[in-house]
Protein backbone atom coordinates (compact mmCIF):
# COMPACT_ATOMS: atom_id res chain seq x y z
CA UNK A 1 0.00 0.00 0.00
CA UNK A 2 1.08 3.39 -0.98
CA UNK A 3 1.64 5.71 2.39
CA UNK A 4 -1.20 8.46 0.89
CA UNK A 5 -3.70 5.47 1.43
CA UNK A 6 -2.29 4.11 4.99
CA UNK A 7 -0.47 6.63 6.74
CA UNK A 8 -2.34 10.23 7.69
CA UNK A 9 -0.39 13.33 8.44
CA UNK A 10 -1.29 15.27 11.56
CA UNK A 11 -4.20 16.96 9.88
CA UNK A 12 -5.21 13.48 8.42
CA UNK A 13 -7.14 14.03 4.99
CA UNK A 14 -5.98 17.46 5.04
CA UNK A 15 -2.69 16.20 3.25
CA UNK A 16 -4.26 14.87 1.03
CA UNK A 17 -6.38 17.67 -0.61
CA UNK A 18 -5.28 19.60 -3.76
CA UNK A 19 -6.96 22.20 -2.46
CA UNK A 20 -8.73 22.53 0.98
CA UNK A 21 -12.69 23.83 0.25
CA UNK A 22 -12.59 25.66 3.79
CA UNK A 23 -10.33 28.18 2.73
CA UNK A 24 -12.24 28.98 -0.27
CA UNK A 25 -11.41 30.07 -3.71
CA UNK A 26 -11.65 32.61 -6.34
CA UNK A 27 -15.29 31.91 -6.39
CA UNK A 28 -15.83 33.61 -2.52
CA UNK A 29 -13.63 36.69 -3.93
CA UNK A 30 -16.74 37.93 -6.56
CA UNK A 31 -17.90 40.88 -5.04
CA UNK A 32 -14.83 41.92 -2.71
CA UNK A 33 -13.40 45.06 -4.04
CA UNK A 34 -10.35 44.07 -2.00
CA UNK A 35 -9.22 41.38 -3.86
CA UNK A 36 -10.99 42.67 -7.48
CA UNK A 37 -10.72 46.17 -8.73
CA UNK A 38 -14.13 47.76 -9.30
CA UNK A 39 -14.05 47.86 -12.74
CA UNK A 40 -13.30 43.97 -12.54
CA UNK A 41 -16.26 44.12 -10.44
CA UNK A 42 -18.34 46.01 -12.60
CA UNK A 43 -17.28 43.88 -16.07
CA UNK A 44 -18.63 40.91 -13.91
CA UNK A 45 -22.05 42.14 -13.31
CA UNK A 46 -22.69 43.42 -16.82
CA UNK A 47 -22.04 40.10 -17.91
CA UNK A 48 -24.25 38.61 -15.66
CA UNK A 49 -27.36 41.53 -15.38
CA UNK A 50 -30.59 40.64 -17.26
CA UNK A 51 -31.41 43.34 -19.45
CA UNK A 52 -34.89 43.80 -19.90
CA UNK A 53 -35.03 43.54 -16.25
CA UNK A 54 -32.56 46.46 -16.22
CA UNK A 55 -34.81 48.48 -18.51
CA UNK A 56 -38.00 47.48 -16.49
CA UNK A 57 -36.44 49.08 -13.66
CA UNK A 58 -35.05 52.19 -15.04
CA UNK A 59 -38.34 52.46 -16.72
CA UNK A 60 -40.19 52.74 -13.21
CA UNK A 61 -37.61 54.09 -11.28
CA UNK A 62 -36.90 57.00 -13.93
CA UNK A 63 -38.63 57.35 -16.84
CA UNK A 64 -41.96 56.72 -15.43
CA UNK A 65 -41.26 59.63 -12.92
CA UNK A 66 -39.94 61.67 -15.05
CA UNK A 67 -43.16 61.59 -17.33
CA UNK A 68 -45.64 62.12 -14.46
CA UNK A 69 -43.50 64.98 -13.06
CA UNK A 70 -43.78 66.77 -16.64
CA UNK A 71 -47.67 65.62 -17.17
CA UNK A 72 -48.68 67.67 -13.89
CA UNK A 73 -48.15 71.59 -15.69
CA UNK A 74 -50.00 70.24 -19.02
CA UNK A 75 -52.78 68.43 -16.30
CA UNK A 76 -52.53 72.38 -14.28
CA UNK A 77 -52.86 74.40 -17.90
CA UNK A 78 -55.65 72.38 -19.27
CA UNK A 79 -57.89 72.73 -15.77
CA UNK A 80 -56.91 76.66 -15.68
CA UNK A 81 -57.90 76.63 -20.06
CA UNK A 82 -61.22 74.92 -19.07
CA UNK A 83 -61.93 77.27 -16.18
CA UNK A 84 -61.25 80.33 -18.44
CA UNK A 85 -63.86 78.92 -21.33
CA UNK A 86 -66.38 78.78 -18.58
CA UNK A 87 -66.10 82.58 -17.07
CA UNK A 88 -66.18 83.73 -20.59
CA UNK A 89 -69.52 82.06 -20.97
CA UNK A 90 -70.88 82.31 -17.57
CA UNK A 91 -74.63 83.64 -18.96
CA UNK A 92 -76.59 80.57 -17.91
CA UNK A 93 -77.27 78.54 -14.48
CA UNK A 94 -75.80 75.78 -16.37
CA UNK A 95 -72.77 76.89 -17.00
CA UNK A 96 -72.84 78.55 -13.76
CA UNK A 97 -73.07 74.75 -12.23
CA UNK A 98 -70.50 73.70 -14.70
CA UNK A 99 -67.74 76.12 -13.79
CA UNK A 100 -68.88 75.22 -9.81
CA UNK A 101 -67.85 71.56 -10.61
CA UNK A 102 -64.56 72.57 -12.34
CA UNK A 103 -63.51 74.27 -9.38
CA UNK A 104 -64.46 71.59 -7.22
CA UNK A 105 -62.83 68.80 -9.84
CA UNK A 106 -59.79 71.60 -9.10
CA UNK A 107 -60.32 71.86 -5.82
CA UNK A 108 -59.74 68.44 -4.77
CA UNK A 109 -57.59 67.12 -7.37
CA UNK A 110 -54.92 69.51 -6.70
CA UNK A 111 -53.80 68.02 -3.91
CA UNK A 112 -53.06 64.45 -5.36
CA UNK A 113 -51.43 65.74 -8.28
CA UNK A 114 -49.27 68.05 -5.85
CA UNK A 115 -48.56 64.86 -4.25
CA UNK A 116 -47.65 63.17 -7.30
CA UNK A 117 -45.50 65.41 -8.65
CA UNK A 118 -44.02 65.54 -5.77
CA UNK A 119 -42.78 62.87 -4.74
CA UNK A 120 -41.64 61.74 -8.54
CA UNK A 121 -39.76 65.20 -8.23
CA UNK A 122 -37.48 64.13 -4.90
CA UNK A 123 -37.47 60.36 -6.32
CA UNK A 124 -35.75 61.67 -9.25
CA UNK A 125 -33.83 64.06 -7.01
CA UNK A 126 -32.88 60.95 -4.84
CA UNK A 127 -32.11 58.57 -7.42
CA UNK A 128 -30.00 60.77 -10.32
CA UNK A 129 -29.21 64.23 -9.08
CA UNK A 130 -27.80 64.20 -5.25
CA UNK A 131 -25.46 61.19 -6.31
CA UNK A 132 -24.39 63.35 -9.54
CA UNK A 133 -23.20 66.00 -7.34
CA UNK A 134 -21.72 63.38 -4.64
CA UNK A 135 -19.82 61.64 -7.50
CA UNK A 136 -18.66 65.38 -8.92
CA UNK A 137 -17.30 66.63 -5.91
CA UNK A 138 -15.59 63.48 -4.96
CA UNK A 139 -13.98 62.66 -8.14
CA UNK A 140 -12.68 65.84 -8.24
CA UNK A 141 -11.32 65.45 -4.80
CA UNK A 142 -9.89 62.41 -5.74
CA UNK A 143 -7.92 63.71 -8.89
CA UNK A 144 -6.79 66.79 -7.31
CA UNK A 145 -5.33 65.25 -3.84
CA UNK A 146 -4.04 62.52 -6.35
CA UNK A 147 -2.07 65.17 -8.32
CA UNK A 148 -1.24 66.91 -4.99
CA UNK A 149 0.24 63.67 -3.04
CA UNK A 150 1.66 64.01 0.41
CA UNK A 151 2.22 67.56 0.40
CA UNK A 152 -1.01 68.56 1.58
CA UNK A 153 -1.33 69.63 5.35
CA UNK A 154 -4.21 68.77 7.03
CA UNK A 155 -5.35 72.50 6.47
CA UNK A 156 -4.30 72.49 2.74
CA UNK A 157 -6.27 69.45 2.56
CA UNK A 158 -9.34 71.28 4.08
CA UNK A 159 -9.00 73.97 1.84
CA UNK A 160 -8.90 71.80 -1.47
CA UNK A 161 -11.91 69.85 -0.34
CA UNK A 162 -13.77 73.52 0.06
CA UNK A 163 -12.44 74.49 -3.69
CA UNK A 164 -13.57 71.37 -5.23
CA UNK A 165 -16.88 71.43 -3.75
CA UNK A 166 -17.11 74.82 -5.54
CA UNK A 167 -16.01 73.38 -8.79
CA UNK A 168 -18.08 70.56 -8.15
CA UNK A 169 -21.30 72.64 -7.91
CA UNK A 170 -20.54 75.31 -11.07
CA UNK A 171 -19.62 71.97 -13.25
CA UNK A 172 -22.87 70.52 -12.89
CA UNK A 173 -24.99 73.75 -12.83
CA UNK A 174 -23.41 74.69 -16.22
CA UNK A 175 -23.93 71.08 -17.28
CA UNK A 176 -27.55 70.95 -15.92
CA UNK A 177 -28.17 74.69 -17.77
CA UNK A 178 -26.80 73.08 -21.11
CA UNK A 179 -29.30 70.22 -20.31
CA UNK A 180 -32.17 73.00 -20.06
CA UNK A 181 -31.38 74.07 -23.53
CA UNK A 182 -31.50 71.51 -25.02
CA UNK A 183 -34.64 70.14 -23.52
CA UNK A 184 -36.58 73.51 -24.08
CA UNK A 185 -37.61 73.20 -27.69
CA UNK A 186 -39.48 69.72 -26.95
CA UNK A 187 -40.89 71.24 -23.94
CA UNK A 188 -44.28 72.17 -23.75
CA UNK A 189 -46.11 73.57 -21.06
CA UNK A 190 -49.91 74.19 -21.95
CA UNK A 191 -52.77 71.73 -23.33
CA UNK A 192 -56.50 71.12 -23.37
CA UNK A 193 -58.39 67.98 -22.55
CA UNK A 194 -58.43 66.83 -25.94
CA UNK A 195 -54.71 66.35 -25.95
CA UNK A 196 -54.66 64.37 -23.00
CA UNK A 197 -56.90 61.86 -25.02
CA UNK A 198 -53.41 61.20 -26.81
CA UNK A 199 -51.41 60.58 -24.04
CA UNK A 200 -48.75 58.84 -26.63
CA UNK A 201 -47.92 62.36 -28.22
CA UNK A 202 -47.31 63.71 -25.05
CA UNK A 203 -44.70 61.38 -23.18
CA UNK A 204 -42.08 63.71 -25.18
CA UNK A 205 -43.20 66.03 -24.22
CA UNK A 206 -43.61 65.90 -20.83
CA UNK A 207 -40.27 63.74 -20.73
CA UNK A 208 -38.48 67.49 -21.97
CA UNK A 209 -40.90 69.06 -19.01
CA UNK A 210 -39.50 66.67 -16.65
CA UNK A 211 -35.87 67.02 -17.77
CA UNK A 212 -35.82 70.94 -18.12
CA UNK A 213 -37.45 70.65 -14.45
CA UNK A 214 -35.00 68.61 -12.60
CA UNK A 215 -32.06 70.64 -14.74
CA UNK A 216 -32.96 73.78 -13.73
CA UNK A 217 -33.41 73.12 -10.38
CA UNK A 218 -29.73 70.96 -10.61
CA UNK A 219 -28.85 74.23 -12.10
CA UNK A 220 -29.59 76.49 -8.80
CA UNK A 221 -29.33 73.56 -6.30
CA UNK A 222 -25.99 72.35 -6.87
CA UNK A 223 -24.84 75.79 -6.76
CA UNK A 224 -25.81 75.88 -3.49
CA UNK A 225 -24.90 72.49 -2.61
CA UNK A 226 -21.38 73.20 -3.69
CA UNK A 227 -21.21 76.84 -1.63
CA UNK A 228 -23.11 75.19 1.40
CA UNK A 229 -20.29 72.14 1.51
CA UNK A 230 -17.19 74.48 0.93
CA UNK A 231 -18.43 77.58 3.58
CA UNK A 232 -19.18 75.00 6.40
CA UNK A 233 -16.41 73.57 8.68
CA UNK A 234 -14.26 70.63 6.72
CA UNK A 235 -13.61 67.43 8.80
CA UNK A 236 -10.05 67.11 11.10
CA UNK A 237 -8.72 64.49 12.93
CA UNK A 238 -10.18 64.98 16.51
CA UNK A 239 -7.35 67.04 18.08
CA UNK A 240 -7.07 66.34 21.85
CA UNK A 241 -10.20 64.29 24.33
CA UNK A 242 -11.95 65.59 27.08
CA UNK A 243 -11.07 64.98 30.09
CA UNK A 244 -12.64 63.31 33.17
CA UNK A 245 -14.69 65.17 35.98
CA UNK A 246 -14.97 63.62 39.17
CA UNK A 247 -18.35 65.61 39.73
CA UNK A 248 -20.25 65.09 36.41
CA UNK A 249 -21.83 61.78 35.23
CA UNK A 250 -20.21 59.24 32.62
CA UNK A 251 -21.62 56.91 30.38
CA UNK A 252 -19.46 53.60 28.90
CA UNK A 253 -20.60 52.71 25.47
CA UNK A 254 -18.59 49.82 23.63
CA UNK A 255 -19.32 50.52 19.87
CA UNK A 256 -19.51 47.58 17.49
CA UNK A 257 -20.11 47.45 13.80
CA UNK A 258 -20.24 45.77 10.48
CA UNK A 259 -20.43 42.28 12.44
CA UNK A 260 -21.45 40.51 8.77
CA UNK A 261 -23.02 37.54 10.34
CA UNK A 262 -23.03 34.50 7.67
CA UNK A 263 -25.58 31.77 8.26
CA UNK A 264 -22.64 28.98 6.97
CA UNK A 265 -19.63 27.80 9.17
CA UNK A 266 -17.16 28.06 6.33
CA UNK A 267 -18.69 31.07 4.48
CA UNK A 268 -17.02 34.26 3.96
CA UNK A 269 -18.21 37.52 4.02
CA UNK A 270 -19.44 39.35 0.26
CA UNK A 271 -16.82 42.55 0.41
CA UNK A 272 -13.97 40.51 2.14
CA UNK A 273 -13.91 37.61 0.55
CA UNK A 274 -11.20 35.13 1.76
CA UNK A 275 -9.51 38.14 3.34
CA UNK A 276 -11.71 37.69 6.08
CA UNK A 277 -12.46 35.04 8.90
CA UNK A 278 -14.54 32.10 8.17
CA UNK A 279 -17.68 31.51 10.10
CA UNK A 280 -18.43 33.60 12.93
CA UNK A 281 -15.93 32.26 15.91
CA UNK A 282 -14.66 35.63 15.28
CA UNK A 283 -17.84 36.95 16.70
CA UNK A 284 -18.38 34.35 19.47
CA UNK A 285 -14.98 35.86 21.09
CA UNK A 286 -15.93 39.45 20.60
CA UNK A 287 -18.78 39.06 22.57
CA UNK A 288 -17.13 36.72 25.03
CA UNK A 289 -13.98 39.15 25.80
CA UNK A 290 -16.88 42.00 25.84
CA UNK A 291 -18.79 39.92 28.18
CA UNK A 292 -15.61 39.84 30.57
CA UNK A 293 -15.15 43.39 30.61
CA UNK A 294 -18.46 44.00 31.43
CA UNK A 295 -18.61 41.63 34.32
CA UNK A 296 -15.45 43.86 35.74
CA UNK A 297 -16.45 47.27 34.61
CA UNK A 298 -20.03 47.68 33.88
CA UNK A 299 -21.03 48.92 30.60
CA UNK A 300 -23.82 51.35 29.92
CA UNK A 301 -24.92 50.63 26.30
CA UNK A 302 -24.02 48.30 23.17
CA UNK A 303 -23.95 50.15 20.40
CA UNK A 304 -23.77 47.95 16.99
CA UNK A 305 -24.05 50.52 13.78
CA UNK A 306 -25.48 48.46 11.19
CA UNK A 307 -24.54 45.76 9.41
CA UNK A 308 -25.57 43.21 11.69
CA UNK A 309 -25.90 40.39 8.87
CA UNK A 310 -24.06 40.06 5.41
CA UNK A 311 -26.85 39.76 3.55
CA UNK A 312 -30.06 40.07 5.80
CA UNK A 313 -30.92 36.10 5.23
CA UNK A 314 -33.31 34.74 7.98
CA UNK A 315 -30.26 32.16 8.90
CA UNK A 316 -27.85 35.00 9.37
CA UNK A 317 -29.83 36.98 11.64
CA UNK A 318 -30.85 33.33 13.38
CA UNK A 319 -27.40 32.69 13.68
CA UNK A 320 -26.74 36.36 14.88
CA UNK A 321 -29.63 36.18 17.62
CA UNK A 322 -28.21 33.00 18.82
CA UNK A 323 -24.70 34.58 19.33
CA UNK A 324 -26.04 37.40 21.82
CA UNK A 325 -29.08 35.29 23.51
CA UNK A 326 -25.65 33.39 24.89
CA UNK A 327 -24.64 36.85 26.82
CA UNK A 328 -27.99 38.52 28.42
CA UNK A 329 -25.85 41.14 30.10
CA UNK A 330 -24.98 42.73 27.09
CA UNK A 331 -28.39 41.95 25.19
CA UNK A 332 -29.95 43.93 27.50
CA UNK A 333 -27.67 46.98 26.79
CA UNK A 334 -27.51 46.25 23.11
CA UNK A 335 -29.14 48.60 20.81
CA UNK A 336 -28.90 47.82 16.93
CA UNK A 337 -29.91 49.58 13.63
CA UNK A 338 -29.84 48.59 10.26
CA UNK A 339 -26.84 48.67 7.45
CA UNK A 340 -27.36 48.42 3.78
CA UNK A 341 -25.91 44.68 4.27
CA UNK A 342 -29.07 43.86 6.47
CA UNK A 343 -31.42 45.93 3.89
CA UNK A 344 -29.89 46.13 0.37
CA UNK A 345 -28.37 42.78 -0.62
CA UNK A 346 -30.19 41.19 -3.26
CA UNK A 347 -28.44 38.19 -3.82
CA UNK A 348 -24.86 37.74 -1.36
CA UNK A 349 -24.43 34.36 -4.79
CA UNK A 350 -25.39 37.06 -7.43
CA UNK A 351 -24.32 40.88 -7.17
CA UNK A 352 -25.70 41.27 -10.75
CA UNK A 353 -29.57 40.60 -9.40
CA UNK A 354 -31.45 43.32 -9.73
CA UNK A 355 -35.09 43.63 -7.48
CA UNK A 356 -37.46 45.65 -8.79
CA UNK A 357 -39.51 48.38 -6.84
CA UNK A 358 -42.30 46.47 -5.68
CA UNK A 359 -40.69 43.04 -5.36
CA UNK A 360 -41.11 41.02 -1.99
CA UNK A 361 -37.69 40.65 -1.22
CA UNK A 362 -36.86 44.08 -0.36
CA UNK A 363 -39.66 44.22 2.03
CA UNK A 364 -38.55 40.95 3.59
CA UNK A 365 -35.36 42.02 4.18
CA UNK A 366 -36.76 45.23 5.78
CA UNK A 367 -39.28 43.12 8.33
CA UNK A 368 -36.24 40.75 9.33
CA UNK A 369 -34.36 43.85 10.29
CA UNK A 370 -37.21 45.40 12.19
CA UNK A 371 -38.07 41.97 13.98
CA UNK A 372 -34.76 41.43 14.73
CA UNK A 373 -34.65 45.07 16.36
CA UNK A 374 -37.61 44.19 18.00
CA UNK A 375 -36.43 41.29 19.77
CA UNK A 376 -33.42 43.06 21.15
CA UNK A 377 -34.58 46.45 22.07
CA UNK A 378 -37.91 46.41 21.57
CA UNK A 379 -39.55 47.07 25.19
CA UNK A 380 -36.82 49.67 25.42
CA UNK A 381 -36.46 52.10 22.34
CA UNK A 382 -39.39 54.56 21.55
CA UNK A 383 -40.83 55.12 17.73
CA UNK A 384 -41.67 59.19 17.15
CA UNK A 385 -44.83 60.12 15.70
CA UNK A 386 -45.89 62.48 13.57
CA UNK A 387 -45.40 65.21 15.58
CA UNK A 388 -41.99 63.93 17.15
CA UNK A 389 -42.87 63.29 19.90
CA UNK A 390 -41.93 59.63 20.99
CA UNK A 391 -44.57 57.85 21.94
CA UNK A 392 -44.96 53.95 22.41
CA UNK A 393 -42.18 51.24 22.57
CA UNK A 394 -41.28 49.45 19.15
CA UNK A 395 -42.90 46.30 20.09
CA UNK A 396 -46.40 48.65 20.38
CA UNK A 397 -45.67 50.09 17.03
CA UNK A 398 -45.70 46.76 15.36
CA UNK A 399 -48.02 45.05 17.32
CA UNK A 400 -50.63 46.14 14.31
CA UNK A 401 -49.41 44.43 11.75
CA UNK A 402 -47.84 41.06 13.28
CA UNK A 403 -50.46 39.15 11.15
CA UNK A 404 -49.59 41.25 7.90
CA UNK A 405 -45.70 40.52 8.92
CA UNK A 406 -46.20 36.90 9.22
CA UNK A 407 -48.10 36.84 6.33
CA UNK A 408 -45.65 38.56 4.23
CA UNK A 409 -42.72 35.93 6.16
CA UNK A 410 -44.38 32.92 5.04
CA UNK A 411 -46.34 33.72 1.97
CA UNK A 412 -44.84 36.71 -0.22
CA UNK A 413 -46.84 38.57 -2.69
CA UNK A 414 -47.39 41.32 -4.32
CA UNK A 415 -50.49 42.47 -2.54
CA UNK A 416 -48.62 41.94 1.04
CA UNK A 417 -45.82 43.69 0.14
CA UNK A 418 -47.73 46.94 -0.53
CA UNK A 419 -49.52 46.44 2.17
CA UNK A 420 -46.71 47.46 4.29
CA UNK A 421 -44.65 49.41 2.05
CA UNK A 422 -44.25 52.12 4.78
CA UNK A 423 -44.00 50.22 7.80
CA UNK A 424 -40.03 50.01 7.60
CA UNK A 425 -39.60 53.94 6.91
CA UNK A 426 -42.23 54.96 9.57
CA UNK A 427 -40.55 53.13 12.54
CA UNK A 428 -37.48 55.92 12.17
CA UNK A 429 -36.12 57.61 14.05
CA UNK A 430 -36.26 55.26 17.10
CA UNK A 431 -35.33 57.25 20.35
CA UNK A 432 -33.81 55.45 23.40
CA UNK A 433 -34.62 58.28 25.83
CA UNK A 434 -32.04 59.40 28.57
CA UNK A 435 -32.41 57.86 32.00
CA UNK A 436 -32.89 61.48 33.56
CA UNK A 437 -33.28 64.46 32.40
CA UNK A 438 -29.90 65.63 31.44
CA UNK A 439 -29.06 62.20 30.99
CA UNK A 440 -27.71 60.00 27.94
CA UNK A 441 -30.25 59.12 24.59
CA UNK A 442 -29.13 57.72 21.79
CA UNK A 443 -31.35 58.74 18.91
CA UNK A 444 -31.12 55.55 16.13
CA UNK A 445 -31.25 56.70 12.31
CA UNK A 446 -31.81 54.72 9.15
CA UNK A 447 -29.58 55.90 6.73
CA UNK A 448 -29.88 52.98 3.71
CA UNK A 449 -30.93 54.69 0.54
CA UNK A 450 -33.68 52.96 -1.28
CA UNK A 451 -31.72 50.91 -4.25
CA UNK A 452 -32.56 48.06 -6.61
CA UNK A 453 -29.60 47.15 -8.15
CA UNK A 454 -26.22 45.36 -5.41
CA UNK A 455 -23.79 47.80 -7.44
CA UNK A 456 -25.70 50.45 -5.48
CA UNK A 457 -26.19 48.73 -2.57
CA UNK A 458 -23.76 51.21 -0.31
CA UNK A 459 -25.69 54.79 -0.91
CA UNK A 460 -26.79 56.31 2.00
CA UNK A 461 -29.52 58.64 2.52
CA UNK A 462 -31.37 60.64 5.69
CA UNK A 463 -34.61 61.42 4.47
CA UNK A 464 -35.72 65.36 5.24
CA UNK A 465 -39.04 64.00 6.99
CA UNK A 466 -36.46 61.69 9.36
CA UNK A 467 -34.61 64.55 9.98
CA UNK A 468 -37.42 66.34 11.03
CA UNK A 469 -39.08 63.80 13.43
CA UNK A 470 -35.39 63.53 14.78
CA UNK A 471 -35.11 67.01 15.30
CA UNK A 472 -38.50 67.18 17.15
CA UNK A 473 -38.00 64.14 19.15
CA UNK A 474 -34.94 65.86 20.67
CA UNK A 475 -36.80 69.35 21.52
CA UNK A 476 -38.72 67.10 23.63
CA UNK A 477 -35.77 66.25 25.85
CA UNK A 478 -33.95 69.88 25.42
CA UNK A 479 -31.05 69.28 28.68
CA UNK A 480 -30.45 65.51 27.32
CA UNK A 481 -27.02 64.76 25.49
CA UNK A 482 -26.71 62.34 22.97
CA UNK A 483 -26.00 59.85 20.63
CA UNK A 484 -26.99 60.27 16.83
CA UNK A 485 -26.36 56.73 15.74
CA UNK A 486 -26.52 55.75 12.04
CA UNK A 487 -24.56 52.97 9.89
CA UNK A 488 -23.27 55.45 6.93
CA UNK A 489 -20.39 57.57 7.56
CA UNK A 490 -21.71 61.59 7.29
CA UNK A 491 -18.65 63.22 5.53
CA UNK A 492 -16.03 61.25 3.43
CA UNK A 493 -12.74 61.44 6.04
CA UNK A 494 -9.97 63.65 5.79
CA UNK A 495 -7.40 61.19 4.64
CA UNK A 496 -5.57 60.00 1.69
CA UNK A 497 -7.03 57.19 -0.52
CA UNK A 498 -5.42 54.72 -2.81
CA UNK A 499 -8.46 53.92 -4.89
CA UNK A 500 -11.81 56.06 -6.11
CA UNK A 501 -13.85 52.86 -4.81
CA UNK A 502 -13.35 54.24 -1.24
CA UNK A 503 -15.03 57.45 -2.09
CA UNK A 504 -17.70 56.83 -4.01
CA UNK A 505 -20.99 55.30 -2.96
CA UNK A 506 -20.48 55.10 0.72
CA UNK A 507 -20.59 57.78 2.75
CA UNK A 508 -24.35 59.54 2.68
CA UNK A 509 -25.50 61.34 -0.55
CA UNK A 510 -26.55 64.27 1.47
CA UNK A 511 -24.23 64.27 4.47
CA UNK A 512 -23.12 67.61 3.87
CA UNK A 513 -26.71 68.93 4.51
CA UNK A 514 -27.20 66.71 7.28
CA UNK A 515 -23.83 68.17 9.54
CA UNK A 516 -25.13 71.24 8.81
CA UNK A 517 -28.58 70.53 10.29
CA UNK A 518 -26.41 68.38 13.54
CA UNK A 519 -25.10 71.80 14.14
CA UNK A 520 -27.73 72.48 16.93
CA UNK A 521 -27.03 69.77 18.51
CA UNK A 522 -22.98 70.59 18.58
CA UNK A 523 -21.44 70.06 21.85
CA UNK A 524 -23.93 67.69 23.52
CA UNK A 525 -24.01 65.24 20.77
CA UNK A 526 -21.66 63.00 18.71
CA UNK A 527 -22.20 61.16 15.76
CA UNK A 528 -21.39 57.26 15.92
CA UNK A 529 -21.37 54.85 12.68
CA UNK A 530 -19.95 52.34 10.73
CA UNK A 531 -19.90 51.19 7.48
CA UNK A 532 -16.48 51.87 5.82
CA UNK A 533 -14.91 49.23 8.77
CA UNK A 534 -12.05 51.47 9.90
CA UNK A 535 -11.98 53.51 12.82
CA UNK A 536 -11.40 57.22 12.80
CA UNK A 537 -12.36 60.11 15.79
CA UNK A 538 -13.14 63.49 14.45
CA UNK A 539 -14.51 67.02 14.23
CA UNK A 540 -16.64 68.75 12.14
CA UNK A 541 -16.35 72.36 13.33
CA UNK A 542 -17.72 71.17 17.25
CA UNK A 543 -19.57 67.85 16.16
CA UNK A 544 -17.50 65.00 17.43
CA UNK A 545 -17.87 62.03 15.03
CA UNK A 546 -16.94 58.32 15.85
CA UNK A 547 -16.23 55.45 13.09
CA UNK A 548 -16.57 52.01 14.19
CA UNK A 549 -13.96 49.70 13.13
CA UNK A 550 -15.30 46.60 11.80
CA UNK A 551 -13.84 43.43 14.58
CA UNK A 552 -14.79 40.76 11.48
CA UNK A 553 -13.85 42.30 8.10
CA UNK A 554 -10.84 42.13 6.60
CA UNK A 555 -8.58 40.21 8.40
CA UNK A 556 -8.13 37.10 7.82
CA UNK A 557 -8.51 34.46 10.75
CA UNK A 558 -5.02 34.22 12.13
CA UNK A 559 -4.82 38.68 11.85
CA UNK A 560 -5.81 40.43 15.12
CA UNK A 561 -8.61 43.09 15.38
CA UNK A 562 -9.88 45.72 17.55
CA UNK A 563 -12.89 47.59 18.28
CA UNK A 564 -13.04 50.34 20.87
CA UNK A 565 -15.32 51.12 24.37
CA UNK A 566 -15.57 54.74 24.50
CA UNK A 567 -16.49 57.00 27.15
CA UNK A 568 -18.56 59.77 26.96
CA UNK A 569 -18.95 62.61 29.98
CA UNK A 570 -21.41 65.16 31.05
CA UNK A 571 -20.13 68.36 30.67
CA UNK A 572 -21.56 72.04 31.80
CA UNK A 573 -23.98 73.55 29.80
CA UNK A 574 -25.07 69.97 28.73
CA UNK A 575 -22.15 69.58 27.03
CA UNK A 576 -20.61 65.73 26.47
CA UNK A 577 -17.20 65.15 26.57
CA UNK A 578 -15.59 62.37 24.51
CA UNK A 579 -12.39 60.70 27.04
CA UNK A 580 -9.70 58.71 25.23
CA UNK A 581 -11.23 54.88 24.21
CA UNK A 582 -10.36 51.78 25.45
CA UNK A 583 -9.42 49.61 22.84
CA UNK A 584 -10.27 45.98 22.97
CA UNK A 585 -8.30 43.56 20.47
CA UNK A 586 -9.19 40.61 19.71
CA UNK A 587 -6.56 37.93 18.74
CA UNK A 588 -6.59 35.54 15.23
CA UNK A 589 -6.63 31.64 15.52
CA UNK A 590 -4.38 29.23 13.39
CA UNK A 591 -5.90 28.22 10.25
CA UNK A 592 -6.51 24.62 10.61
Amino acid sequence: MTRSTVERGPNGMEDRMLIDPRRGDIEDDAASPGQRSLLAIAGSLLVEISLPKLLFAWTVLLLLPAVLLGLAPLLVSAWFSTLSEQLATLTEIGTALALLAIVAVGWIGWRPLFRIAEVNFWSLNALAVQPGYAFTREALRHLTERISGRKLTVAGRARLRSANSVGAGIMLSACAVLMAMLAWPASRWTGGWNDLASLHRLAMPALANAILLVSAYLAVASLAWGFADASMQQPVDLAAFDTPSSRGRSWRVAHLSDLHVIGEQYGFRIESGRAGPRGNGRLDRVLAHLAAIHAIDPLDHVLITGDMTDAGRAGEWAAFLDAIARHPELAARMVVLPGNHDVNIVDRANPARLDLPFSPGKRLRQIRALSAMAAVQGNRVRVVDALGQPTVTLNEALAPHRDAIVALAEHGGLRRTAALRSLFDDQFPMILPPEAEDGLGIAILNSNAETHFSFTNALGLVSVEQTHRFEAAIRHHPAARWIVALHHHVVEYPMPVKAFSERIGTALINGSWFVRRLEALAGRAVVMHGHRHIDWIGVCGSLKIISAPSPVMNATDDATTHFYIHTLAAGPDRQLGLLPPQRVEIAGEKNS
